[in-house]
């Protein structure tokens, strides 16, 4: 995929709309309980952008304080969980690859937060597991 590639993407109900310009930074699967307990799901898929390339195109973002120093937005009229910051990782916006437009250019590439994950969630691929975020285990 190319560097200067535009992806747009949205919620349920088309009030919030955007853009993000340039390759993924990362992508993968998070099981930590906050992501699930925000967007209602046992695992939730992210992919990590350059927060100076995402742009909303359209409505506004609702945002709200889910722990010390992380901001996740989604839209104030449908719900739809789209965005995820956090001061750990300055320079950062995390966006839910189901919002996305075309979420299958985003395959994940691990399993982050896999000591949280639910019991009975069994996902069977060969992508790495990392018990916290990424492989330094931060």
């Amino acid at each position: 995929m190319k560097d200067d590639a535009a992806h747009e993407g949205g919620c349920l109900c088309g009030a919030v709309r955007y853009r993000v310009a340039g390759a993924a930074r990362w992508v993968g699967h998070c099981h930590c309980q906050s992501c699930r307990r925000a967007c209602g799901a046992p695992v939730v898929t992210w992919a990590g952008f350059a927060e100076e390339r995402f742009k909303v195109t359209q409505g506004a973002l609702a945002c709200f304080a889910s722990s010390p120093g992380v901001t996740r937005s989604f839209c104030a009229r449908c719900g739809t969980p789209l965005t995820f910051v956090a001061e750990r990782y300055p320079g950062e916006v995390h966006v839910t690859v189901g919002s996305l437009d075309r979420p299958g250019e985003f395959p994940p590439a691990s399993h982050v937060w896999a000591s949280e994950r639910i019991s009975w969630l069994h996902l069977a691929d060969d992508l790495p597991r990392h018990p916290r975020f990424g492989t330094a285990d931060e």
